[in-house]
Order: structure tokens, then C-alpha cells, then sequence
């Protein structure tokens, strides 16, 4: 659904929602778009603790729900929806909440030594008021025999896992258009107490703030969390990933004031029986994180004392060391390593072999083979490795040869090096190279990245491996112009005219 607010001078603010009953009629969503309308201003989000009644704001406040008209509960309205075909129902604010393990988990995860930010420069995106939720009293969506919206923990869900995004762009801009639109996606990362905070690559739109995600399982779809915030900056560098709050955070935060408004809530379910974004493989297993000096990056383990990473994330006589990510078996221990071989600043090929000085316990070694993209990008240790999923967009090729593999995850400062991976057979497809950067403007578009494929690394590795010998490595440094042209963005030379 869409709530909008408006004062007798200002607004309408509007931002995404979620129907969590029925029986009463309840919404839930985001409470920056209160955030015009406080009488203390801004200061009111730094209040400790405590929840803002209706008192903390303006009087006279025009609350809407809009909803999808009578017996549409999906997102089918088509281009010939009639123009006001939603339904408008009043509500009442019965308090704003905050959820102080979301904040919690904030501030570890994101230190304000990275610049981290969130949303945009207006006033309803205001960092203090991410982690503060709104619950809304609305009177016209009470029915009869029906209760709460099917939910789900955020302490069952795993890295990879699909989930389903829903919301509603610009708000009440065009509702008739954008109402409970939806993307999908996986479980990026998590962080903080019982998983408050949530990650995803599902792709959001300004005005989705509020809206659901939802856990994909056989029996139904379960709302998991609240879009806490669309889009997310790490500097100057969109990271490409939507921050979300855990429902069931919010619903331990909230319960002194839904009990005061008489609401009972049922229990969260625990686990459902969800739908994976992937076979095969754990990638997880696979991936570690590569720190040499102040850099740091992502790395893929071959064999229990192999890793490939780029040559981009080593620095030549820098201490290096490699910390696989935990696993079954294995917590998450860092090792020391040097590196081996590097290509040539001139090769094509960015890409380092680092030889580790202990083996990584319970190892199990990567297949060679939609795409699935593990790595420490943007977060780098704070919350271990990241998940991000797309398609595999082209395969460039060099005389029938792959030579440079291109896809739609989301790829990170700090990804470089991580393992590209099927999300259908779990196999090892490339590592990352590199994202992409308009010089020109100063953009950085995650979406669009660069893979070297695993077959113009295979063979070398596994003849070094069988003979110790760096020499194995010396075809990545005799590219053809070719694959130069490639990977410098430049068109291939063709053949010369004969005219």
C-alpha cells in the first residue's frame, strides 16, 4: 500500500506500506515521512528509547492508506486501471517506534569512517530517523475472520536465499501505475542481534521505503522485513543494495504500544521451508577475504593452500593475509600467504595466485563450469562475505576462445578477485575483475562488471600446482591484441579493407 500524510500547510509526504491485519486493520511503515511534521524537528529522532506519541507532532494530520481496489490484493492493475480506482481509507497514528537492534546493528556495520548514506538529501532521509517505524490505525480495512499477514523470522534466513521485494516508486506520485510493484532478489548480507539488519540486491526505487520483503516458500510468501532504505552510497560509490529491518525486530520494539492499543500480536512463525536462489556448492566456502597492507579484496580458494585473486588487491612486499570465510568445521581464522605470481601491468588479465603458509581446514574445492556473486565488496570484515545474484549478460570471446564474461550483480569495491558462480550447478565460472566507472561523471554503475573466465586460469593453475613451477603462468602475459582490445573497451581489429 502507499501512505500519505499531509498537514494544514504541508505535504503530502507519501512513502510504501505494509498491511500487517485485518483483524484489527494495521499498517506498517517507514517513520521518516512523519519527519516534516515534528514539533521538536530532526532533534526528535535522538530521543532514547522512547516511542513518539501523536502529541510529538503537528495536529490536524490527514493520514491515507491506499490501497489496491476491493478484491485485488496482488499487483495486477494494469495501464487501463481507471484514474482514482484505489481505494482512500483514513487512518490515525498510533505511535513511532524505534528499532533499537536495527540501530544497533547500523552503527557496527556501517562506520561513519566510510561515509556511509542512505537515501537522498531531502528531509525524510535523515540517517537518525532510519531505524523508526510508524504504526497506523486504519479503521477501513478491518474484516471480518481475518488476522495477521503471514510472516517469517529474519533469524531463519541464510545468505543466497531468494526474496521478493514490494513497494511502491515515488510513492503517491502515480500510484495508479507503481502500487506494489515488485523486484527480486537474495539475502545479501545480515548483521546485528537475530539478523535485524538485512541486505538485499533486490533493486528499489525512491518511494519503496515502507514496503515488504518477502520470504519465498512452497506454502505462500511470509513478510521477513520492512525497506528500511532503497538506495545505499559508500562514498561517492552506489553500492547497488537495499537496507531492510527485520519484522520481528520491529515487532519487539513495538510491543508495549501495540499491547497499549489493545493489539495482540500472534508469534512469529520460525523456520519456513524457503526457495533457494541456487544449487549445488556452498560459494561461501569458496570465498575469502585478502588484506595486504591497507587494501583489501576478495579472493577464491582452489586448493586448501591455492587462492586466485587480482593483481590490483596485492601490493608487491606488503604483508599479506587471507581469512576464508567460517564455515562447517571452520571458524574464521586468518592465515598468512605470499604471493607467487603476478601478471604483467601490460596483460589484460588482472590476476595474482597467492600460496597460503597452513592449509584451510575442511576444504572442499570449486567446480569449474543465471550467476551468483560471493564476496567481502563493500562491508569487506564487518559482516563476512556478501551475496549478490544476476545473469550472466555476455560471453566475449577471442577466436571461439572465452575471454572476458560480463554480468548483472551487483560488484563492489572490495569484490575484485571474489568467485563468479552458477547459480544453477554451483560451478565456478571467472572472478571479478572490475565494475564499472564513468570517469567523465564520476559514476560507478555495480550492475554492469567484469569477469575473467576460470578456463584462461584452469589450465596454468593446475600445471603449477603438479610442478611447482611460476613459468606454467607465462601465457596470461602473452595475450593477443585481440584480447587486449577487449578489455580495453575497444572494438576487435577486423580484417583490412582490400579496396
Amino acid at each position: 500500500c502507499v501512505v500519505s500524510v499531509s498537514g494544514p500547510t504541508d505535504g503530502p509526504w507519501s512513502c510504501s506500506g505494509v498491511v500487517l491485519s485485518r483483524g484489527p486493520g494495521l499498517v506498517l511503515c517507514q517513520g521518516a515521512v512523519f519527519a516534516p511534521f515534528l514539533l521538536d524537528g530532526p532533534a526528535a529522532w535522538a530521543q532514547p528509547g522512547a516511542a513518539l506519541l501523536p502529541a510529538a507532532l503537528q495536529p490536524c494530520l490527514r493520514i491515507l492508506v491506499l490501497q489496491p481496489p476491493a478484491g485485488t490484493r496482488a499487483p495486477t492493475l494494469g495501464l487501463d486501471a481507471p484514474a482514482g480506482g484505489l481505494q482512500q481509507h483514513e487512518s490515525r497514528l498510533l505511535a513511532l517506534v524505534p528499532c533499537g537492534a536495527f540501530q544497533q546493528a547500523l552503527g557496527r556495520a556501517f562506520g561513519p569512517a566510510e561515509q556511509w548514506r542512505f537515501g537522498g538529501e531531502a528531509a525524510e532521509d535523515d540517517p537518525r530517523a532510519l531505524h523508526w517505524f510508524a504504526w497506523l490505525r486504519v479503521p477501513g480495512l478491518d474484516t471480518p475472520g481475518e488476522g495477521w499477514t503471514a510472516r517469517a523470522s529474519a533469524s531463519c534466513l541464510r545468505k543466497g536465499e531468494g526474496l521478493l521485494a514490494c513497494g511502491s516508486p515515488f510513492g503517491a506520485l502515480c500510484p495508479d501505475l507503481f502500487l506494489n510493484t515488485l523486484s527480486r532478489g537474495v539475502v545479501s548480507n545480515l548483521a546485528g542481534e537475530e539478523n535485524a539488519l538485512i541486505l538485499t540486491d533486490a533493486r528499489c526505487l525512491p518511494g519503496t521505503e515502507g514496503g515488504g520483503a518477502f520470504l519465498p516458500s512452497p506454502d505462500g510468501s511470509r513478510l521477513v522485513a520492512v525497506i528500511a532504505a532503497s538506495f545505499c552510497w559508500k562514498g561517492a560509490e552506489w553500492v547497488g543494495l537495499t537496507l531492510l529491518c527485520s519484522l520481528a525486530a520491529i515487532l519487539r520494539s513495538s510491543a508495549s504500544v501495540l499491547g497499549e492499543a489493545g493489539v495482540v500480536v500472534p508469534p512469529v512463525p520460525g523456520r519456513v521451508a524457503a526457495v533457494p536462489a541456487g544449487g549445488g556448492q556452498d560459494p561461501l566456502g569458496w570465498v575469502a577475504l585478502v588484506e595486504c597492507g591497507a587494501a583489501w579484496g576478495s579472493g577464491v580458494l582452489l586448493a586448501p593452500r591455492l587462492l586466485l585473486t587480482c593483481r590490483h588487491v596485492v601490493e608487491a612486499g606488503a604483508p599479506l593475509r587471507v581469512t576464508p570465510a567460517p564455515g562447517p568445521g571452520r571458524a574464521a581464522t586468518s592465515l598468512n600467504g605470499h604471493v607467487v605470481f603476478t601478471t604483467e601491468e601490460s596483460s589484460p588479465f588482472d590476476v595474482a595466485v597467492v600460496e597460503l603458509e597452513e592449509s584451510v581446514p575442511c576444504f572442499i574445492p570449486p567446480c569449474p563450469a543465471d550467476t551468483f556473486l560471493p564476496g567481502f565488496g563493500a562491508l569487506g570484515r564487518a559482516c563476512g562475505p556478501s551475496v549478490t545474484v544476476g545473469v550472466l549478460s555476455a560471453v566475449v570471446a577471442v577466436a571461439g576462445r572465452p575471454v572476458m564474461l560480463q554480468t548483472t550483480c551487483a560488484v563492489h569495491g572490495g569484490s575484485s578477485g571474489g568467485p563468479l558462480v552458477s547459480s544453477r550447478s554451483g560451478r565456478l565460472l571467472g572472478i571479478v575483475a572490475s565494475n564499472t566507472r564513468d570517469t567523465g561523471a564520476g559514476s560507478t554503475y555495480p550492475h554492469l562488471n567484469f569477469c575473467i573466465p576460470i578456463t584462461i586460469v584452469q589450465p596454468p593453475i593446475a600445471h603449477y600446482r603438479h610442478t611447482g613451477d611460476t613459468a606454467a603462468f607465462a601465457g596470461l602475459n602473452r595475450a593477443g591484441e585481440g584480447v587486449r582490445a577487449a578489455w580495453r573497451l575497444q572494438r576487435q581489429p577486423g580484417p583490412p579493407s582490400k579496396l
